[in-house]
């Protein structure tokens, strides 16, 4: 994980994309999506930023952890 955020990130500098310095939160998550769902997630992303108006990314990340009744501690979720 820590080559795939540091190759990314460094990708992401070097391309220009951003007006600012960019840097990955220190954790990650990982999640598995059926062939059957792709579609879906394609369509998650690309409206993603109106998405996040109405639901942050913190509420999200808790929500799907609950929804698929994996057990966490809150205090590791987010730092």
């Amino acid at each position: 994980m820590k080559r795939l955020k540091g190759g990314s990130s460094n990708a992401i500098r070097q391309s220009g994309l951003l007006n600012k310095e960019f840097a990955w939160q220190t954790g990650y998550s990982a999640f598995t999506v059926s062939k059957s769902a792709e579609a879906d997630v394609h369509r998650y992303i690309s409206k993603q930023r109106e998405h996040h108006q109405s639901k942050t990314f913190e509420e999200e990340i808790v929500a799907l952890l609950e929804k698929h009744e994996i057990d966490y501690d809150p205090k590791y979720v987010f730092d």
